[in-house]
């Protein structure tokens, strides 16, 4: 069949860009990424936690006061991030959720979407969104990391044994990378089914099985599609993130080699970089939360276009509790 990827693309930036409560719910799915952090700029300390020169005198008893109670700022640093964790998958399914919903009622005839509405309504798919992230990540992750320590295994048993053991790794490595190139592959297609899954339990109301089941049909039948899509949008994706990232080199390339230059005593240029980064980080939210936005509406509209000649019934929007 014939797929008119032109129409899906701009149809979903017309969505989001009148519909604008849907880059709040793209910032929302945002909090289970990566995102664009910035923390990692002034995190230069030593691990004896030494006290670095020139700190104000209030720094250095915070360090001390730290120092003394170790165990006690590890347990709530380690609660807290569980807590955040926690606040995050929910915020981040949940948005996922309100983007499928919200761009499947305004392309089904809806005039407006309201935030409290749309959330709400969206709470009832979280468990099996969530259910379905578990069942499909979790084996991935366990297979990712068990190549990885089994490749590491080999390569350090060849390189602790016989007169050779650089030949030993040379060998090994073809064998590591190729499993890892088998991998990159075999997740692509794991997640394109997963994320034809989520729009059939959101769309079509399926439990989690029959949902995985759904997605795998529509992936098969429509890989041409399905794939071109993902490179157009995985590009675009990229175009977003170099230029979000753009701000944060200009400030904190020149910021390190003034620290270096000080011979790490002035630590007025991190500081600095790290107040501009602090007042950018809601504008590269901002950036990103349309950009994910953009990104499920147009996989949600492709999943429309996808089943729907394929299906008599309509798409439901009421929730399965």
């Amino acid at each position: 069949m014939s797929f008119n990827f032109g129409e899906v693309l701009t149809r979903a930036w017309q969505i989001i860009w009148k519909h604008r409560v849907l880059w709040v719910f793209g910032i929302l799915a945002s909090c289970g990424r990566g995102g664009a952090s910035f923390n990692s700029s002034t995190s230069q300390g030593d691990g004896g936690f030494g006290v670095p020169p020139d700190l104000p005198p209030q720094v250095v008893q915070l360090l001390q006061a730290i120092q003394e109670n170790m165990t006690t700022f590890i347990t709530v640093g380690v609660t807290l991030f569980c807590l955040i964790w926690i606040v995050s998958i929910f915020l981040s399914t949940i948005g996922k959720i309100g983007l499928i919903r919200g761009t499947s009622q305004i392309d089904g005839g809806a005039q407006s979407l309201i935030f409290g509405q749309l959330f709400s309504e969206s709470t009832p798919y979280f468990w099996r969104i969530f259910g379905l992230s578990l069942l499909v990540g979790l084996p991935v992750v366990a297979v990712v990391v068990a190549v990885l320590i089994a490749g590491g295994a080999a390569l350090a048993i060849s390189a602790s044994g016989g007169d050779a053991p650089g030949i030993g790794v040379f060998a090994m490595l073809p064998v590591l990378i190729g499993c890892i190139c088998l991998l990159v592959p075999v997740m692509f297609v794991v997640g394109m089914v997963a994320r034809q899954a989520e729009n059939a339990i959101v769309l079509e109301g399926m439990s989690v099985l029959p949902a995985l089941s759904r997605g795998w049909e529509v992936f098969r039948k429509n890989l041409g599609p399905i794939i071109l899509m993902a490179i157009i949008l995985a590009i675009i994706g990229f175009a977003v993130g170099f230029v979000v990232a753009i701000p944060v080199f200009i400030v904190l390339v020149p910021a390190m080699f003034a620290f270096m230059g000080g011979e790490a005593q002035n630590w007025t240029p991190l500081i600095t970089a790290s107040v501009i980064l602090c007042l950018y980080a809601p504008i590269a939210l901002l950036i990103q939360g349309i950009a994910i936005a953009y990104t499920e509406s147009a996989w949600t509209l492709t999943y429309m276009r996808l089943t729907k000649p394929q299906d008599d019934a309509p798409i439901v929007l009421e929730a399965n509790a």
